[in-house]
């Protein structure tokens, strides 16, 4: 298939790019690589998928798949270059990871969520609609459940209490998609994801900190004094799901699941991991609970189960080993 990977520089975007490449696809990447975090680690995964140069509004070739990933430098939000991209590939399968990430970050600058998650999205679906591109898979993520006391979190469950303004976001694009699928004929399949962690991961995300602080003897800040709970799922694991929901044919137009490893873990318990395969204890600075995180979150998967046969592979030792032995090597350079 000819598919469209938003966000293609970003975390799980790069493992799905390489993924569908080895499972050959034909893929066109874009992503705005904004200054979030460190551009360097954005401007490292597109090498390895053979993109060195990189222009805005221009398509770079591969020079490892010259035949089968394309990328060119575009935001979500601009609705001149996208729809162009549109009409000179006649995709037939978007999948879009690009967004504004963070919980914490959408305090301080709301309008970039709303630019790049709300008019971005609604930008995407036109695209689609205008150019005959029947199908979607897209991130949302736990964060829409909230701090909801029914556990595991289902898909079942109401959505409607978010406590942060990117969990709003996702949950609007819930909805948008759903608009479109009903009145365009466009199927869309939302993705759930819980605390996605691995090699090439997000600085800003627990497992980076954590290694980070602990292999230069920094404090480890651990909020909510240490009783948090986070489902964190093994990224091989999440990009098995979302390849299996691009290739799997299903009737239904609107869809969402979660994408986790539904088996949540302390964050205690989450250093004690990394401290071990480190082999260094971590220096803890216990803190108060951060506004717009939530307490646990627990995916219940068996929808995704029985619909894609899907099954975490990964448990937490595994997964902090691989994503331990990828950080010496990639910050040893």
């Amino acid at each position: 298939m000819k598919i469209l990977v938003t966000g293609a520089a970003g975390f799980i975007g790069y493992h799905l790019c390489e993924k569908l490449v080895a499972l050959g696809h034909e893929v066109v990447g874009i992503d705005n690589i904004n200054g979030y975090y460190d551009i360097t680690l954005k401007l490292a995964r597109l090498k390895q998928l053979g993109i060195t140069d990189i222009y805005e509004h221009k398509i770079s070739i591969s020079h490892l798949h010259p035949n089968s990933f394309h990328f060119t430098k575009l935001s979500l939000e601009d609705q001149v270059q996208l729809p162009l991209l549109f009409k000179q590939y006649k995709f037939d399968v978007v999948c879009n990871l690009a967004a504004q990430a963070g919980v914490r970050y959408s305090l301080e600058e709301p309008m970039v969520y709303v630019e790049s998650n709300v008019v971005g999205f609604v930008n995407l679906l036109e695209c689609m609609r205008h150019n005959h591109v029947k199908k979607m898979v897209y991130a949302s993520s736990s964060s829409v459940y909230g701090n909801s006391d029914t556990i595991p979190f289902s898909t079942n469950d109401s959505v409607d209490n978010p406590i942060s303004l990117y969990a709003a976001t996702k949950k609007a694009n819930e909805l948008m998609a759903h608009t479109y699928s009903h009145l365009f004929d466009i199927q869309t399949i939302g993705l759930r994801f819980f605390t996605v962690y691995g090699p090439w991961g997000r600085p800003d995300m627990a497992m980076f900190l954590f290694t980070e602080a602990i292999l230069n003897n920094k404090p480890v800040k651990v909020f909510n004094h240490g009783d948090l709970y986070r489902d964190f799922t093994y990224i091989d694991d999440i990009i098995s799901g979302v390849v299996a929901t691009i290739e799997k044919i299903r009737p239904e137009k609107y869809l969402i699941y979660n994408i986790g490893n539904s088996k949540p873990e302390k964050l205690l318990d989450f250093v004690e991991a990394i401290e071990k395969e480190i082999g260094k204890e971590a220096i803890k600075d216990f803190l108060p609970m951060q506004a717009g995180d939530v307490m646990r979150t627990y995916a219940d998967i068996e929808n995704f189960k029985s619909d894609y046969d899907y099954v975490p592979q990964t448990n937490i030792k595994k997964g902090v080993e691989k994503f331990i032995k990828w950080y010496k090597s990639y910050y040893s350079k």
